[in-house]
């Protein structure tokens, strides 16, 4: 990673917010480097159901070591609407964001599934560390303990069982290890 800090410490879970349900399909949406956290406030003004899942990380600097809260997913967001050209318009024209995550120019729906798969993993207090995006792998879920439902793919990474969590439209991932979980094939 050549982002210009370490991590001296393993990521640790901070809880999450969500704004009021409604009705619709989960977008990834694609901002500005380090405006995350303005455009969920613009959407969120505008009543549309936002997610932004952070985690606190160790920053080290040379005179000092500091907790700092970031998005989990630099320079993505996630909304909730109905795919109607009049709120893909409200938010594709927030300032900060640069457009959908999509494919032949229209956005791409996120399962459900894997929006709750995150928010599960940041809220169970577990560790976990970024991880490449994968599209082969053996899918499991999680049976018992605090991460029970969670699916995603299997890996064995230097003999520890992880598991890897995607969401596949911004092409990012979780890893975490599940030793001691036990799991089942989808």
């Amino acid at each position: 990673m050549s982002s210009g800090f370490q991590f001296s410490e393993p990521l640790v879970a901070q809880p999450t917010v969500v704004a009021p349900c409604d009705t619709g399909q989960w977008y990834a949406i694609h901002t500005r480097a380090r405006h995350e956290r303005m455009v969920i406030t613009r959407l969120t003004h505008q009543a549309i159901t936002t997610y932004l899942p952070v985690t606190t990380e160790v920053r080290q600097w040379s005179d000092r070591r500091k907790l700092v809260e970031a998005p989990l997913f630099s320079c993505y967001a996630f909304v909730k609407i109905r795919c109607v050209p009049e709120i893909q318009a409200q938010v594709a024209h927030t300032d900060g964001v640069l457009g959908f995550v999509g494919s032949c120019g229209g956005p791409v729906p996120i399962p459900g599934l894997e929006i709750s798969n995150i928010q599960t993993l940041l809220n169970g207090a577990v560790s976990y560390t970024p991880y490449p995006f994968l599209k082969i792998g053996q899918r499991v879920r999680v049976r018992g303990g605090s991460l029970d439902g969670i699916e995603g793919f299997l890996l064995a990474r230097n003999g520890n069982d992880t598991l890897v969590i995607s969401v596949e439209p911004i092409q990012r991932s979780l890893a975490v290890n599940i030793n001691g979980y036990t799991f089942e094939p989808v």
